[in-house]
């Protein structure tokens, strides 16, 4: 049983067809990589599977339930996280207070009142900062980091509700070539508890670090399959890959 399955996705903005009839399925601990031309469609399905856009047509399943209608917030609950490429950190709070914060939206208030949660909330931050490579920034303000540090930091935030599906929207946008070889090392590590799906025009960075990969092309998809068979699709080549 896939962990996500979205079928005959249709999504109609006014008189453009932004998707028509796309398809994304993704296992259990994958990582799967949505690629295509501009316009083709990628960030328009991923906002579909996230629930930032209802599908005019289709169905998306997780965890074998329908969640075609739920929000965003439903969907978060049911185990999906998602980052857009547009930051959301709070930059004139630390980055503890930003993990923190993103911590104690999945505690209960009774949890939050006992100053033994706190502790255990203080172990998780630290943890999530050492993960991502920041734990000696904790204390300076958002602001001041980098721009691949502030990525790596909100896809912490992200991670904090613990997901079973981590949705990236272009996570690279904007890094050096050091930091996106960096990301691609800090993410490896979350297979063991979580699926991804990432929308990113870097092909040397999703080949790297993905399982699968679905291209779309004018809102339909192209291919669906391993990173080799994708290298090898003749349809992909002349269609994608020469456009990139």
């Amino acid at each position: 049983m896939p962990l996500l399955e979205a079928t005959g996705i249709v999504k109609v903005f006014g008189k453009l067809t932004a998707l028509d009839g796309a398809a994304l399925t993704v296992a259990d601990n994958e990582f799967h990589g949505l690629i295509g031309p501009n316009g083709s469609g990628k960030s328009t399905l991923m906002k579909c599977v996230a629930g930032a856009e209802i599908p005019t047509q289709g169905k998306v399943s997780f965890v074998n339930r329908d969640i075609t209608l739920l929000s965003p917030t439903e969907r978060a609950r049911a185990g999906m996280s998602l980052k857009f490429q547009i930051t959301s950190i709070l930059p004139t709070l630390t980055l503890y207070d930003n993990i923190l914060l993103a911590l104690q939206a999945q505690s209960s208030l009774f949890d939050l009142v006992f100053s033994r949660t706190r502790g255990v909330l203080h172990d998780q931050v630290m943890m999530m900062l050492s993960q991502f490579r920041l734990a000696d920034r904790a204390h300076d303000a958002a602001a001041a980091l980098s721009h691949g540090q502030q990525q790596w930091l909100e896809i912490a935030m992200a991670l904090a509700a613990k997901p079973r599906l981590l949705l990236l929207d272009e996570p690279t946008g904007g890094m050096s070539l050091e930091e996106r070889r960096v990301t691609g090392e800090l993410l490896q590590p979350i297979k063991q508890h979580c699926s991804l799906v990432i929308v990113e025009h870097d092909l040397d960075f999703i080949r790297d670090i993905c399982d699968r990969l679905t291209v779309l092309d004018q809102g339909r998809v192209l291919a669906s399959g391993t990173v080799a068979e994708i290298q090898a699709n003749k349809s992909v080549q002349e269609i994608y890959l020469r456009r990139a």
